[in-house]
């Protein structure tokens, strides 16, 4: 591995290479991270260019409020359950050649988006885009971390990765609402299609395969592998369950018990297993479980944020796509211009200190918008700056705690935990959000016009929700202060 100048960043021997050259390796580096970055974009946008398309497949696909949170959720659900399954593959396969597979099968997927004519096909589709994030996310933090060898370099990289993410995240409300005044829906997911070219080839020229001492060489756990994601998507589904066939129903029940059972069985697998999928003591590890804990608290309130904005622009207050874009706008800025400041502070407050309270700002945004959204755009600004301004310091120094947290031959893993968290943390997010709506909200959401009382029972909903949201990542903020302090000499 190169000590690198930060003018002059490099891959170690790992990078592509045609001759002794120096300018290849250079060339190589920036590939190499170019690709990174196309992958951590695609990731971001998926997870936020569609929000502002909700009321338009609602209606065009006829599509319940059910349907529509999981047109959102789909995605998250699939890539946050394959994370550690595709984490452990990229172990013992190789990190590029499952990035570049995946690469391909997100461009295979976007293209299906042409055929799609009911929401239970956008729903497979989005399933699939989320396998093929799967596959492509666990490498990528783990690859930028371990190209450079001092920590200011690493938190460059990784901030430089994380600002094409947040660009996605930002952007893609933006972008969505001004196309879908020009095009049809499907257009915002076939921009992956050009993105996910990119990538591959960013990363295919700039990145040598793996070297086999490199890779490990046991068994894939495909019991707990079975176990975790079952479990998972049961924790997803069963809240629904409730709304759509009654606490008076066996069946939701059934589903929750399955959910607990599943869990037990996966914490037992794990912890018997001669290699497990998920070696537990890991989270034990105070920079692990504490980084992880605000990670999945800023995705809990970014996912739960974007979907009841989203929802309070056009269906309550009768915006169109574009102006609603334009109300995200401020978000846009403030994650733009963030970037600039994120090593300034850390450098100043610390690594820990930098990650309690970006989070902490995160959380308070959504408390906003849930106390004072529903008052006017006033609040909605507020929130979506606070939130935007957190996110971008949480987004960086989180993942990096996670990684110098672990042993070196570990980090892939842990990028797959950093992403897992926070993929679950942005299902769980939605899925609650969705919940609740359909549970306090009578009729079709996606219906032009409301009765007032069906205005009240969204105001409502929109404040249930987000309070809810707001006490348990607030409960993940807690936690992960608790973990970090337990761990103070290694923040330090």
């Amino acid at each position: 591995m190169c000590t690198l100048t930060p003018d002059q960043p490099q891959l170690d021997a790992r990078a592509s290479t045609t001759g002794p050259d120096p300018a290849p390796t250079l060339r190589g580096a920036w590939l190499a991270l170019a690709g990174l970055s196309a992958v951590f974009l695609i990731e971001m946008l998926d997870n936020s260019i569609l929000n502002v398309a909700l009321p338009t497949i609602g209606r065009e696909l006829h599509a319940s409020t059910t349907a529509l949170q999981w047109v959102t959720g789909a995605y998250a659900v699939v890539f946050g359950g394959l994370m550690l399954v595709f984490g452990a593959i990229a172990d013992r396969f190789g990190r590029r050649r499952i990035m570049l597979v995946g690469l391909v099968l997100l461009g295979a997927a976007s293209l299906a988006t042409g055929f799609v004519t009911t929401a239970d096909h956008l729903i497979w589709v989005r399933a699939a885009m989320g396998v093929a994030a799967a596959m492509t996310t666990p490498g990528s933090m783990a690859l930028a971390f371990r190209l450079f060898d001092t920590e200011d370099l690493r938190v460059r990289a990784l901030t430089l990765i994380s600002t094409a993410g947040l660009v996605g995240l930002a952007i893609g409300p933006t972008v969505g609402g001004l196309a879908l005044a020009v095009a049809p829906w499907q257009v915002l997911l076939l921009v992956n299609v050009p993105i996910a070219a990119f990538a591959f080839v960013g990363i295919r020229l700039g990145i040598a395969a793996d070297l086999a001492a490199e890779l490990h060489h046991d068994p894939i756990d495909i019991i707990g592998a079975v176990l975790g994601t079952a479990t998972i998507v049961l924790a997803l589904v069963t809240p629904t369950l409730y709304v759509d066939e009654g606490s008076g129903s066996w069946v939701p029940w059934t589903g929750a018990g399955a959910t607990v059972a599943l869990a037990i069985a996966f914490v037992v697998r794990e912890r018997s297993a001669r290699a497990p999928l998920l070696d537990l003591r890991l989270l034990a590890l105070p920079l692990v479980s504490s980084g992880l804990a605000y990670k999945a608290a800023a995705g809990l309130a970014v996912a739960g944020l974007g979907y009841l904005v989203t929802l309070q622009l056009q269906f309550a207050w009768g915006w169109p796509p574009a102006l609603a874009a334009l109300g995200m706008l401020p978000q846009v800025v403030v994650l733009l211009a963030g970037g600039r400041f994120v090593g300034p502070v850390v450098q100043r407050l610390g690594l820990g200190r930098a990650a309690w309270i970006s989070a902490a700002a995160v959380v308070v945004g959504l408390a906003v918008f849930a106390l004072f959204g529903n008052l006017g755009y006033g609040g909605v600004l507020v929130a979506l700056v606070l939130v935007a301004a957190g996110m971008r310091v949480v987004g960086v120094v989180a993942g990096t705690n996670v990684l110098r947290g672990l042993p070196a031959s570990r980090t892939s893993m842990g990028a797959a935990l950093v992403d897992t968290s926070s993929e679950l943390a942005t299902a769980i997010g939605i899925a609650i959000t969705g919940t609740i709506l359909a549970a306090l909200f009578t009729g079709s959401i996606a219906d032009t016009t409301w009765s007032a009382a069906q205005t009240v029972q969204f105001q409502t909903a929109v404040t249930v929700a987000g309070l809810s949201l707001t006490f348990l990542a607030a409960v993940l903020v807690g936690i992960g202060f608790a973990r970090a302090s337990a761990g103070t000499a290694g923040l330090t």
